[in-house]
């Protein structure tokens, strides 16, 4: 799908990037999809780019039905299904997972005495004015409530220690022709 140009069959709820601004693409506006990874499409507009959530994915002619977005039973370790999922959110303007870019600082899972499952998240931006750090964050978030056993995520936005490129994974690199 990346790469080509679409015209929107209806209205449709985007963020502008890098500002994070939430704004409305109307019915006809000429897109091209230039990323679509975990379940998000960063497209190309006259005015600049912005990224559509899954829910809107119709708006590109997309069948919603192929799309999923159900619980995902977990085998084994609840936090390796956690980190796996983290592997599921991407910086609509990088095209590598927000674990192997190195901004995933921690992540832990907590069972209260109710039988609660909580997981809590620490993240980072590759930079800390990235107003699409919110829309991140938020990702992040909807993708660990995906998993069957977890009753909430928190995921909280940290800037210490400051992002740098060496935090990057091999594969990252790799991707991002860094190697």
């Amino acid at each position: 799908m990346d790469s080509r140009e679409l015209t929107l069959t209806r209205d449709c709820d985007a963020i502008q990037i890098p500002s994070g601004n939430p704004i409305v693409l109307p019915l006809g506006t000429s897109v091209i999809v230039t990323q679509s990874l975990g379940g998000t499409y960063t497209v190309a507009t006259q005015a600049g780019l912005a990224r559509i959530d899954e829910k809107d994915a119709d708006a590109l002619g997309i069948d919603p039905s192929q799309l999923v977005s159900e619980k995902k039973t977990v085998d084994g370790s609840l936090e390796e299904a956690v980190w796996e999922q983290l592997k599921g959110v991407f910086d609509p303007e990088i095209p590598v997972n927000v674990v192997d870019l190195g901004l995933i600082y921690d992540c832990s899972v907590e069972k209260s005495d109710a039988g609660q499952t909580t997981v809590n998240v620490k993240m980072t931006l590759t930079a800390p004015g990235c107003g699409m750090g919110p829309t991140i964050a938020a990702d992040a978030r909807q993708k660990v409530l995906m998993l069957d056993g977890v009753d909430e995520a928190a995921v909280d936005l940290v800037w210490d220690p400051p992002w740098n490129q060496s935090m990057i994974s091999e594969a990252g690199r790799m991707k991002l022709g860094l190697v």
